[in-house]
């Protein structure tokens, strides 16, 4: 994470964000003004079409300020997390939008080629459209700086959106160009492509914050951050079975499980798990419980059997791992949790089965207790 979100705190964060947003509403109502003016001065579907767009831009604009707004709301005894997810509810609402218009274009695109007209064009339609693409790129590049500022996934999408609207407003100056020196009647051509692209967008914006309500998984940068702030702590021996819940991009909480020698004082221990715990607030910005696991290191049977269960899982299927390692009931129980991989082809009864077989024929007879774990991001 970068230093700049660091010190950012959660009303200087809605600030910026709030200021991003009342930029992109100003810019986005000039080009709709400015695009309608000319679409309905040249007759040109496709500027019509960018207008529209435009137009959604605005909408959008209005969506991220409210979403940000309510975000910023702190948590109460309805929302112990917070508000901050509504980040993402007014995202959803944006690419509803881009979704919609997508399919208006589309339709008014297969009119206009069923039944061409000619468009009236002039400078200064083409000067307003290159005027256009400048304003789209300073505002996408504001978005972009914004959003990396931050940690809004909601300013990355409208960044990509304010990108996206420099190629489709290219496209339409292509087409009246054109049109203007050859005469071919493309715009009903360029306009519908103009409808496939956006109805793209906006489907996979849709998807995305879809994802994110749902709980999707970590970055990978978010995983690689919390493994190397874990393997920085000495006095550790492992960890494993984390999990990672996203309430915002200010509200993230997780859990691990942290193996140590158990010959550690219980006090001792706990003041290990407290500074882990503490440094990946002041550090990631995540509120981290740590689940103990004591390991017998110095115990030689346990080292042994360990050791030959870790080849017989090995041995079983490629990538599986084994961790909480106990021998139980004066050693009568071997009880361990196996990491399956994803891809994996054998089920879960076909894996027991074989462990079953191997570690009866090379450890000996004991009652096994094994669980599967799938829903793990290290081991």
């Amino acid at each position: 994470m970068a230093k700049k979100q660091e010190t950012l705190t959660a009303k200087e964060r809605t600030k910026k964000a709030l200021m991003a947003g009342v930029w992109g509403l100003l810019t986005n109502v000039i080009l709709f003004v400015a695009k309608l003016m000319i679409g309905l001065l040249s007759g040109s579907v496709s500027i019509m079409a960018d207008a529209i767009n435009s137009l959604s831009d605005t909408a959008s604009s209005v969506l991220t300020l409210i979403g940000f707004k309510i975000a910023a709301k702190p948590a109460d005894p309805e929302h112990p997390y917070g508000h901050e997810r509504f980040e993402y509810i007014s995202g959803l609402f944006v690419s509803l939008i881009i979704t919609y218009v997508g399919f208006q274009f589309l339709h008014s695109s297969i009119e206009k080629i069923i039944d061409p007209e000619n468009i009236a064009l002039s400078p200064i339609i083409f000067l307003v459209l290159v005027f256009s693409i400048a304003l789209k790129v300073i505002q996408g590049r504001m978005y972009k700086r914004t959003a990396k500022m931050i940690d809004s996934e909601t300013l990355h999408a409208t960044a990509k959106d304010s990108y996206n609207d420099v190629y489709t407003t290219f496209a339409v100056l292509l087409s009246a160009s054109v049109e203007w020196l050859t005469g071919w009647r493309v715009d009903g051509y360029i306009g519908f492509l103009l409808a496939l692209y956006i109805l793209y967008s906006g489907v996979m914006m849709l998807r995305e914050f879809v994802y994110e309500l749902l709980g999707s998984r970590p970055t990978v940068e978010q995983i690689q951050a919390m493994e190397e702030q874990l393997n920085g702590y000495t006095k550790i021996l492992g960890y494993h079975d984390l999990l990672v819940h996203n309430y915002g991009p200010n509200q993230r909480f997780a859990s691990v499980h942290v193996e140590v020698d158990d010959r550690l004082d219980l006090n001792e221990a706990h003041k290990i798990m407290d500074i882990i715990e503490k440094d990946f607030k002041k550090s990631l910005g995540v509120e981290l419980v740590c689940h103990l696991d004591p390991v017998p290191v110095d115990n030689e049977n346990y080292q042994e059997i360990l050791n030959e269960l870790k080849k017989i899982i090995n041995e079983t299927a490629e990538g599986l791992k084994i961790h909480d390692f106990r021998m139980i009931h004066k050693g009568q129980i071997l009880q361990f949790d196996v990491v399956v991989p994803e891809g994996t082809r054998l089920s879960d009864e076909e894996l027991e089965r074989m462990m079953r077989i191997q570690i009866e024929k090379r450890v000996g007879e004991y009652h096994l207790d094994i669980t599967f774990d799938h829903n793990y991001l290290l081991f």
